[in-house]
This record gives C-alpha cells, structure tokens and sequence, in this order.
C-alpha cells in the first residue's frame, strides 16, 4: 500500500496543460476531448463515452437521452444529492424513492414494491465509496423491462465483483468536480454500449447541429460541451487513478487505526464487502447516541479547533423544494433521517498528509471525550 506521504504531484498536469496552450487547442474541438472520453470508457467497460460540462448535466442528458417523460416514475435513492432527482423532474417525471442500508446505499430490497406501471427506469447512485449490490437490480430490471441509470459520480477505479462501476447501467455517468479521485476542475461523462444512444447524447450536448446543416435544428438541445483543456487534465488524471485509488485506502487505513478506539461513539466507514472494497471517496462518520450530540454539534466543534467537515446528503423526501408537489408527504425512510442528522464526512482530500489525519483524528478525540 502507498504510503499517504508519497508526493501527490508528479508534473503531469501542468505538461499537458502547457502543451495545450503553446499549440492553441483549448475548446471542445480539440482533440483531446475525443481521446479523453475513447480512454475513460475503456477503463470503466464501455463503448462510447460523452464527455459534458459536469456531473448533474451527465445525468439530466442521460434521463432525457433515455425518453423519461410526463407522467413516468423512476425508482431512487432517497439519500442522496439532489442532482438525480433534478434530472427526473426537469423531464416531467417523479422520482420514487426507498430508503438506505448501513453502507448508505439505496435497499435493493425494496425497489419491486415501488415498481408501477409508469415505472421507466431504476436510478441507482454509488454513495461514498462502496457500491450499490447491483445484482437484484440488474434481475429487475430484465424482469420489468426497465432501464437502469447508474449515478457513478463518485466511484472512479471502484469495481463491483471486479466490474467497473459504470459498466452495469444501460446508461451512466461520471463527476470530474474537484473532490473527486479525478477530477478537471469541472467536468462529466456519459458512458454507454447503445450506439444510437451514444450519438444521441452527443447530439443534444452540442446545441442539437446536425453536421450537414448545421444551424437548422429539429430539436432543441443544450450547449453542454467539454473543453480540449479539461479532456488533458482529465487524461493525466486518468494516468495516475491507480495510484489515487491506493493513497486513499492508505488515507483510509490510518484514519481507521487511529479512530478504532472511538467506535462507542461513532461508526466508521464499512472497509469491505464481499463484493467490493471500499475506495474512501470520503471518510465518513456517524455519531451514536453516546457521543451526545449531532452532526451539526460535532461539526461546529470541529471547525472551532480549525477542521472543515461537510454534512451527508439531505435525504430527497425531506427537500423543501419538493414539498409542494405532496409526492412525500407521508413517507418515511429512518436510515436515511438518521444518517442525515448524525452522519458527517472529516477532511478526505488527495492531498491530506499523515500529519494532518493525525491532526483531525486527535481533534475528533478532543471534542468526544
């Protein structure tokens, strides 16, 4: 395993950004953007990717790429970022929702009874390092004729039974935002095996220009391009996944070793499964009712003693954005309130030293003892 010391930059980055600029390629027509996605799809199993201006867009182009319309329903988690649901309702459509297991993945188990006839799709969304037990979503999707949309923004280099996450949705998306394993400032990617889908993404990221007249339209699409710039940054990235992906599980370890002694007070990321070791894309903490406060409690005492924490998602069916549609009213998902209220993530970035794990974790320690 790397050491978490191992210097972080190489030089890489800066090569390819220098060379984009002394030959003049910067826009979406540079080169390397079709070479950014041909090499990005092969990692994760795919035939075509579409590289597009950033993780929530991926996954607005994949739902309406996918004919999600008035009146559909496709099945999600809860717990979440909002961006799938955005995606669902811009269409016309309602997300359905279930609630979450420990790992913070959305409860396979209770997708069928969710499945109506207006049920197009099931979105599923990796959270946090572990994957969704995509099995019984894949048998359920052949037994009902639905489509899967997999939301793998956060999974760069995590497998599930040694298959890439992005290789298992008849569509899927990626998120180069900053705190990701790879990141192009910002920046997506829709991947998929349909090559009328794929062309079909690609024309509705490009404004919907049919090549042979190219400023007559017989539909509208989105200016959703991705630069020549980003696509270098994302291909030198895309070099060293690896090696990320072994610092954060070294991050990961340590964080683990020096937290152990707190876990009558808070429960640490799940480090294994048996279909998938978890790639840490954040270190994640949930308080137990013997450390006596919440999230928010914690997280203030924290940033006192000078460390930044970011809350858990906002479970979907609590939103006050969609408490005027009544979709919620009356449900319920516990997993997903509790990991909201109690659940936090502590400094997880690329860049974090030994020392300064050492830092947040006695700080951790300070505020719960």
């Amino acid at each position: 395993m790397i050491p978490v010391n191992t210097p972080l930059l190489d030089g890489n980055e800066k090569k390819y950004l220098i060379k984009a600029i002394e030959e003049g390629w910067i826009s979406s027509e540079g080169p390397a953007v079709k070479e950014f996605e041909e090499k990005f799809s092969a990692r994760v199993n795919r035939k075509f990717g579409i590289a597009v201006a950033n993780g929530s867009i991926a996954l607005d182009l994949a739902v309406y790429a996918l004919g999600i319309t008035n009146g559909d329903e496709v099945i999600m988690p809860s717990f979440t970022i909002i961006s799938p649901a955005a995606a669902i309702v811009r269409c016309g459509a309602k997300p359905v929702l279930v609630d979450s297991c420990t790992d913070f993945n959305m409860d396979v188990s209770q997708i069928e009874a969710k499945i109506t006839n207006k049920t197009k799709a099931i979105l599923v969304v990796h959270i946090y390092g572990f994957p969704v037990d995509m099995n019984p979503v894949i048998e359920l999707s052949k037994k009902y004729g639905l489509k899967i949309i997999e939301d793998a923004a956060e999974m760069h280099g995590q497998t599930y039974f040694g298959q890439p996450c992005g290789s298992f949705g008849d569509i899927s998306t990626f998120s180069f935002y900053p705190n990701k394993h790879i990141t192009t400032g910002e920046g997506g990617m829709v991947v998929c095996n349909d090559t009328a889908l794929a062309e079909r993404c690609r024309l509705l990221r490009n404004l919907a220009f049919v090549p042979e007249k190219r400023f007559v339209h017989e539909e509208l699409g989105w200016n959703y391009r991705f630069t020549h710039l980003q696509a270098l940054l994302g291909i030198s990235q895309l070099e060293r996944l690896d090696y990320f992906i072994e610092r954060k599980r070294a991050m990961g370890k340590l964080y683990t070793d020096l937290l152990s002694d707190l876990s009558d007070k808070i429960e640490l990321p799940i480090t294994r499964k048996e279909f998938a070791d978890n790639i840490y894309w954040v270190y994640s903490i949930v308080l137990k009712q013997k450390a006596g406060m919440n999230a928010v409690e914690a997280m203030k005492k924290l940033s006192s003693l000078g460390i930044g924490c970011r809350p858990f998602f906002y479970p979907m069916h609590l939103q006050p954005v969609f408490n005027k549609s009544g979709w919620y009213n009356d449900e319920k998902y516990p997993i997903s309130e509790h990991i909201a209220e109690y659940g936090f993530y502590i400094p997880s970035g690329l860049a974090l030293t030994e020392n300064d794990i050492h830092e947040v974790s006695d700080k951790l320690h300070l505020i719960l003892n």
